[in-house]
């Protein structure tokens, strides 16, 4: 109970930064009878009380994504599967000029000249910055989060729910037809790439959920696990004893070098700012005017117009021959480039059908996560374009051969082709397994409903 005060201040200024214009409702205290009318799943005696709030949520593939597509649209050049293998410097051996990149695909090493380099690397900064012999004013520490992903049915509530812990807050979230449950905050110095969650990883989240759950979970209850790695600005001096709960969410910019810029931090929510903030950096020594960031001004694709595109989604799924419930799936996804995905199948009407059987995705998401998003293998589609990866008890091994031959028409491969990039998912898939882990990093998709739920003392 000493904490509702605590927690109900907090969202009295969450309320308050929302301004006048608030997308969702004021939050509100509930008694513990009504929150177990939202969520039976919470064992009443160890309910206290709740608040109730309004959040939203984002698949932060899909988003970084089409990040990357509005630059394009913009004139920018993206580069996937590309890697920076050294800096590039002026004649004067200290101002960077530019960078030398490696194709992750051919190997072929390019030089790319530019006026600066900006270096947003998450927890690759620190490597980044020895690559180009330069020492930042900051320290970036991994900290690893995991969760676990569990079905709908297996906690009965109509609405999220966050819940503080020991060392950190358990977040319910509510995502399809299945519950996001995490997440733990631990100190990680294994391989970026592959941050691995561990059997102590699933029970510590197994533990914290069924202290205040009725019907517990159990480990059958999880169909995948996943795991990412947090950005966190090292103390000053490099501190390594700090713990990584300590550490700031919040972002630092440093120039170490003429034409370097470097930014590291932050958290998803705040990422147009950090934007703002490193290229004004960027740009401050080029001795010329430039134009001040529009970034509170420019919509990502499919935003624009959205509002008007939801109410009309019966006239579309009548014009495609498709299911309302498809068109709202496409829309929730790509916004009003849902259009573009659903005009494929003009051409070719296979491509209407479901990708996999109990879940929403398309056939003709797979042909378009080739034609206008570049992927040029089959785990770009399954565990990134969509979250087969993870929403599917077989991991999306059942679908990755027709998502070989969708991708193989597109691309030209041969059998010979399709058959290797078939086998290359089936064996990573067979790599993740060795460990309880999918690592396919997925967060939240629509909003809804969240309680904050204060569990009793003792």
């Amino acid at each position: 109970m000493v904490e509702r005060p605590y927690v109900g201040a907090g969202l009295v200024l969450y309320d308050a930064m929302e301004g006048t214009h608030r997308p969702v409702p004021h939050h509100r205290h509930l008694s513990a009878r009504g929150a177990l009318k939202r969520a039976p799943a919470l064992a009443p005696d160890r309910l206290a009380g709740a608040m109730l709030y309004y959040d939203a949520q984002v698949d932060d593939a899909r988003y970084a994504l089409t990040v990357a597509r509005t630059a394009a649209a913009h004139r920018a050049v993206i580069a996937t599967r590309v890697s920076a293998v050294g800096v590039l410097r002026g004649p004067d051996g200290i101002r960077v000029t530019g960078a030398r990149v490696r194709d992750e695909e051919s190997g072929r090493e390019i030089s790319v000249a530019a006026e600066a380099v900006v270096v947003c690397a998450g927890v690759w900064t620190d490597l980044v910055h020895e690559l180009a012999g330069v020492r930042a004013g900051y320290q970036v520490r991994m900290s690893k989060g995991v969760h676990i992903v569990v079905p709908r049915e297996a906690v009965q509530a109509d609405t999220g729910m966050i819940l503080r812990t020991d060392k950190s807050v358990l977040f319910f979230i509510p995502w399809g037809e299945r519950w996001i449950v995490g997440t733990t905050d631990t100190d990680w110095s294994g391989d970026r790439a592959e941050p691995a969650p561990t059997e102590e990883d699933v029970e510590y989240i197994l533990l914290a959920a069924n202290r205040v759950l009725a019907r517990p979970l159990t480990r059958a209850d999880v169909i995948a696990v996943y795991a990412g790695l947090r950005p966190l600005v090292a103390a000053s001096g490099g501190n390594g004893s700090k713990p990584t709960t300590k550490l700031s969410r919040e972002h630092v910019v440093d120039v170490p070098v003429p034409g370097l810029a470097s930014i590291a931090g932050g958290k998803f929510t705040t990422y147009r700012l950090m934007a703002r903030d490193v290229v004004d950096a960027a740009v401050a020594d080029f001795g010329r005017d430039v134009p001040a960031s529009v970034t509170d001004r420019v919509p990502l694709l499919g935003a624009d117009g959205l509002a008007a595109a939801a109410p009309a989604a019966g006239r579309l799924a009548e014009d495609y021959g498709v299911t309302l419930g498809c068109v709202e799936h496409l829309l929730s996804r790509y916004g009003t480039l849902a259009e573009e995905v659903l005009s494929l199948t003009r051409a070719d009407p296979s491509l209407a059908r479901p990708l996999a059987v109990g879940h929403p995705y398309l056939r003709a998401e797979v042909a378009y996560a080739v034609t206008h998003e570049d992927a040029l293998h089959v785990e770009d589609v399954l565990m990134r374009r969509t979250r087969l990866f993870i929403e599917s008890a077989d991991s999306g091994t059942g679908a990755a051969a027709e998502v070989s031959s969708i991708m193989g028409r597109l691309l030209g491969w041969n059998r010979r082709k399709r058959a290797a990039e078939t086998r290359r998912y089936l064996e990573l898939v067979a790599a993740e397994q060795t460990v309880p882990a999918a690592a396919a990093n997925p967060a939240y998709l629509e909003p809804e409903l969240a309680l904050a739920a204060s569990a009793a003392a003792g």
